[in-house]
């Protein structure tokens, strides 16, 4: 099947209006939130910004859909008949979906098409396949006795998804969520969220009950804040950064004590040693791991640590790879490279970049912004030398295209310079010695490990979530969807029977 033409005119693309509350498009008088394309930085429309009563209309209808619906008490299989239908819609719509991903998101649309919308589809399959293959367990008890272990659906998650990959990270929180058994209330990023409420209509095309998957939209002021209080959600899942999910545990913990999911920020290496196989293959693998999406990615690999002696050589391939980087319309199928999703994301970039370099850091490659972008921010890949662990790049999560450079001599130096004081989101290790992958895998202290490669596959049996301040929990894999339910133990005697 030939691949349909992709290039398209923001402008004709229809956006959705409101919440989806109920299986339907539900309009407020509330503020609205004005949303821009961050390839032109152009007026695209509003959203309205939920207030407290629209989030508790919102769970009020998904707790009543899970209590009267069959979705909690129907067999795993018949939830995993509706989920599959979904992910085949999706697959159905990519072409519309890939296009309301990349008008307000860094998402150019041959990626979103190739890869975004394909992943999710991907992910509510995966769930869909695994939803009965998961249960209890029945415990080892005295011969007069029979003691077990069953799972439950907790009733309503609430989810707060980012805005660097609106469409996968749905997927992530619905999927294990939903083939569990619950309820969803989701919140998109205000900065994001018409393709996600376009999935919320597949939903119910499927034939997901209505008020089983809810969409609200505003800020995590606002909107997050009142799912995460809200005392009807009886588990929450984030993805963002470090201080907001710092917050969600907080109210989750003084406004009920309920369960949270945490994937949060990172600063993560890439830990290059002397010994390599293929010094072009590891540059590669370095520079798409800080500048896909523009950088902005959790698990991107903004810390290269490399040994003295390949440094110069490893360098330069890194640099032949980022020459060629070019921005432009990210609705053009022939653009790769994403803008910076803000104004005020860009500012935060640059403090960063100048606090470093008055510490002592040197921009060796990149800096600054291409030119003539209009109001898009493209901000150059940029390599910082002459950084320490006390250099504001190295510290911070920066959140764009930007690579500090670090070398040491030995592999007890670059296994140390590796660990990160706040971060452990994820690592790359390039060698071609397993043994000292190996070493360097078990004393990182990082939620996932990559070797001679950078970044996810289509796996989603490979959970993903941090360690320290990355995070708490996994997303994608089992442990997702036995996160989504509630383990109640049973133990019976015979005797009084």
């Amino acid at each position: 099947m030939s691949t349909p033409s992709l290039d398209f005119d923001p402008s004709t693309v229809p956006l959705p209006q409101g919440h989806f509350i109920g299986g339907a498009y539900h309009s407020t008088n509330e503020p609205q939130i004005a949303v821009y394309r961050p390839s032109d930085g152009q007026l695209l429309g509003y959203v309205p910004d939920a207030s407290a009563s629209t989030v508790d209309y919102a769970v009020s209808n998904a707790l009543h859909a899970w209590k009267t619906s069959s979705w909690a008490t129907q067999s795993p299989r018949e939830r995993a008949r509706v989920l599959t239908r979904w992910a085949e819609l999706i697959e159905r719509n990519k072409v519309s979906l890939a296009q309301l991903e990349t008008v307000s998101s860094t998402r150019p649309v041959a990626e979103a098409y190739s890869f975004d919308v394909p992943f999710t589809a991907d992910a509510i399959r995966f769930f869909a396949e695994l939803a009965d293959k998961l249960g209890g367990d029945v415990a080892a008890t005295r011969r007069d006795s029979l003691g077990f272990v069953t799972a439950e659906p907790y009733g309503v998650i609430g989810a707060i998804a980012p805005w660097n990959f609106p469409l996968s990270t749905c997927s992530w929180k619905c999927g294990p969520a939903l083939a569990a058994g619950n309820a969803v209330v989701l919140k998109p990023s205000e900065m994001t969220p018409f393709s996600t409420l376009r999935l919320a209509e597949l939903a119910i095309e499927a034939g997901m009950p209505p008020g089983i998957f809810n969409v609200v939209n505003g800020h995590g002021a606002t909107t997050g804040a009142a799912i995460t209080r809200h005392p009807d959600v009886s588990k929450v899942s984030f993805t963002g950064s470090t201080r907001t999910g710092a917050a969600i545990m907080s109210d989750a913990a003084l406004h009920g004590t309920k369960p949270v999911t945490l994937e949060l920020g990172g600063k993560s290496p890439q830990l290059v040693f002397e010994r390599l196989t293929n010094l072009e293959h590891t540059a590669r693998c370095i520079a798409r791991g800080f500048t896909t999406n523009g950088g902005q990615v959790c698990v991107a690999g903004t810390r290269l640590i490399v040994h003295k002696r390949i440094a110069e050589p490893l360098l330069d391939a890194v640099q032949r790879l980022l020459t060629p980087i070019a921005p432009g319309p990210l609705w053009h199928s022939t653009t790769r490279y994403s803008p910076l999703i803000s104004r005020g994301q860009a500012k935060r970039i640059d403090s960063l970049i100048e606090e470093s370099r008055a510490s002592g850091a040197e921009v060796i490659f990149g800096g600054g912004y291409f030119e003539d972008t209009g109001d898009g921010c493209f901000h150059r890949p940029t390599l910082l030398a002459n950084v320490t662990e006390a250099t504001p790049a190295v510290r911070e999560e920066l959140f764009g295209p930007v690579l500090t450079v670090q070398t040491f001599e030995d592999e007890e130096e670059g296994i140390a310079l590796a660990g990160h004081p706040t971060y452990g989101l994820c690592a790359g290790v390039h060698t071609s010695d397993i043994g000292q992958a190996l070493r360097a895998m078990r004393r990182i202290a990082a939620g996932t490990i990559w070797i001679n490669r950078y970044g996810r596959s289509g796996d989603m049996i490979i959970p993903t979530g941090g360690f320290k301040q990355s995070g708490i929990g996994k997303d994608l894999g089992r442990q997702a969807l036995e996160a989504s339910m509630r383990h109640k133990s049973v133990l019976i005697d015979f005797d009084a029977m």
